[in-house]
């Protein structure tokens, strides 16, 4: 399964969905959730309020019309053709180098908190994630293990923390960060300039930022030294994310499927459903007739599909009551949902 380029149907971008009142949102989410066993799939939307943009507006299209992704065959294949295709890996590194602060500095929301807690009452037995942020996971570290939180939360799409050479060495991100910044100085004085005068570069859900005029000339990408260890000389690293045109590994693939398999319903979060990764496990659970539910603000791709309920309201407005509604007197007396409910940060970006 290899991830495209998002797109949604230009017939669904025109499908309108019928107001919904906070209240009338939060009695039929909290319905929905209160038998539990729900897995739950979530995208770029949920972390908004977080800082990080999404790929699209409120209309379903993409807020930078003229952006180009990288491809993962652009970015590994070794080639002499021409100096431009050559740069391309220098590209992708150098702007994953600029885009990464304001990804790790992240803060889980209130939406992150919200469903932390569904999730530590085990309610949403599963969470599936399109981002790559690490969010879902920041949201609940303080009560899960490094297992614990391994078996219920899967990075469909890989994440932007660790990075790994071509021949399968993992180096953390913020290590990988201090290699880059040895040596290339002059980029880490425009990266702590940067974070000294509170600018952000336009970063993408990816980590991506958009760089124009950039001489890649003297960028320098640092070996990696297992790979010295081994007699290899390689600097052909990229960050553990599923890049455009890159296959997700089986694995992933095969435990997506399975946790829709082993739940009773589907919940979408924040997610128009235009990667194709994450629709087909929509395909497969209405396949399987479990119902499905879709929280979203703006067209998607499952718009048209009688088998998806959607309700069309921003999560920040109902989730930390829904979890009351689901919960009851629980969620004042548990002290973890308590604490998580008056947790999380509602910081969303200040342009459009």
């Amino acid at each position: 399964m290899r991830v495209s380029v998002p797109t949604i149907p230009h017939v669904v971008t025109t499908v309108s969905n019928k107001p919904i009142s906070p209240a009338a949102a939060v009695e039929r989410i909290a319905n929905f959730l209160s038998p539990g066993n729900v897995v739950l799939l979530t995208g770029a939307g949920v972390s908004v309020d977080s800082g990080i943009r999404a790929y699209r507006g409120k209309d379903g299209r993409y807020m930078n019309p003229n952006y180009r992704p990288i491809f993962y065959h652009e970015l590994v294949e070794e080639s002499s053709r021409g100096y431009v295709y050559r740069h391309v890996p220098l590209r992708a590194l150098l702007r994953s180098y600029l885009g990464y602060p304001p990804v790790r500095d992240a803060q889980p929301n209130t939406t992150h908190c919200a469903l932390a807690a569904l999730q530590y009452t085990s309610h949403i037995s599963r969470l599936v994630t399109q981002n790559v942020d690490g969010l879902h996971k920041k949201a609940i570290a303080h009560l899960w293990d490094d297992d614990t939180t391994s078996e219920r939360i899967l990075e469909l799409h890989g994440t932007l923390h660790r990075v790994h050479c071509k021949y399968g060495h993992v180096t953390d991100r913020d290590t990988f960060q201090d290699w880059i910044s040895a040596h290339n100085p002059s980029w880490k004085d425009y990266v702590e300039e940067l974070e000294a005068t509170g600018q952000k570069p336009r970063t993408n859900p990816d980590g991506d930022v958009e760089l124009e005029g950039v001489s890649y000339d003297d960028f320098v990408v640092p070996e990696c030294p297992q790979c010295r260890l081994e007699g290899r000389h390689s600097t052909n690293q990229k960050p553990a994310v599923i890049f455009f045109g890159e296959s997700i590994p089986v694995a992933i693939r095969d435990r997506s499927f399975h946790d829709i398999e082993q739940s009773d319903r589907l919940l979408l979060v924040g997610t128009t459903l235009a990667t194709f990764s994450a629709f087909r496990l929509v395909q497969h659970a209405i396949k399987l007739g479990k119902p499905v539910l879709l929280l979203n603000v703006g067209p998607t791709r499952v718009d048209n599909l009688r088998a998806v309920e959607k309700i069309e309201i921003p999560t920040s407005h109902v989730m930390r009551d829904v979890v009351k509604a689901v919960l009851g007197m629980r969620a004042s007396l548990d002290p973890a949902v308590n604490q998580l409910l008056n947790r999380g940060v509602h910081k969303p970006p200040s342009d459009p």
